[in-house]
């Protein structure tokens, strides 16, 4: 079997860096924790990224490839409420991947300039996908409401989605780590932002998503 090429030291620091602030929190861990976990001097570390900011902004371009890739919208169909349900399951799991930009949020938007930037346009293209999610289902007929409802559901969809992991880690921080807590808390939040769009569902959208909801609540 061929073996795979080691990985370079510059991502041995980002996946563990990453580990660090998902587990404690960015505003608890510094270059020095890092290099120390790394077992290697701060000096290698500083070849590698400036300063822990370039470490974040190093981070935040991973996820935000990855974040591209899922919210780039389609251009050639339409979507239905399993298109929906699918894009929230893979969001959450992104989210939980990347977890600290999301828990950390207010003090990453003080001390980081680029980031500030940077998450704001990453909020514009989850509107636009929750745009397209609300308006191609209005196309169909399976979803009824004003341009005004449609624009103000899209935009809530983004906010339950963007502090959902938040509301959940308050409720039990203790045990939020564990597989099974966070299984269901990324399961009740996809069905949180889909329930947003439940008063304006019909027909086969409504339809769909009561089955859907049902083997939800089934877990």
């Amino acid at each position: 079997m061929e073996r795979k090429p080691p990985r370079r030291t510059r991502e041995r620091i980002l996946e563990l860096a990453l580990r660090l602030f998902n587990d404690f929190g960015e505003p608890n861990v510094n270059t020095t924790l890092i290099a120390e976990e790394m077992n290697i001097s701060p000096g290698n570390l500083y070849y590698h990224f400036k300063n822990k900011e370039d470490i974040i902004n190093s981070i935040f371009q991973q996820f935000e490839r990855e974040a591209d890739r899922l919210l780039a919208v389609p251009g050639d169909r339409r979507p239905n409420v399993e298109d929906a349900w699918l894009f929230l399951h893979l969001l959450f799991e992104l989210i939980w991947k990347y977890r600290f930009f999301y828990r950390d949020l207010n003090n990453l938007l003080l001390n980081n300039r680029t980031f500030e930037l940077r998450f704001k346009t990453l909020l514009g293209q989850k509107i636009r996908m929750a745009r397209w999610l609300t308006e191609g289902l209005a196309q169909q007929g399976e979803l009824k409401g004003t341009r005004a409802e449609l624009e103000a559901l899209a935009t809530n969809m983004v906010v339950v989605a963007t502090y959902w992991l938040s509301y959940e880690y308050v409720l039990n921080p203790r045990r939020f780590s564990e597989p099974e807590v966070v299984g269901a808390a990324l399961a009740r939040g996809c069905y949180q932002v889909m329930a947003l769009t439940a008063p304006y569902l019909v027909g086969n959208g409504r339809v769909l998503f009561e089955k859907l909801a049902a083997e939800y609540l089934k877990k």
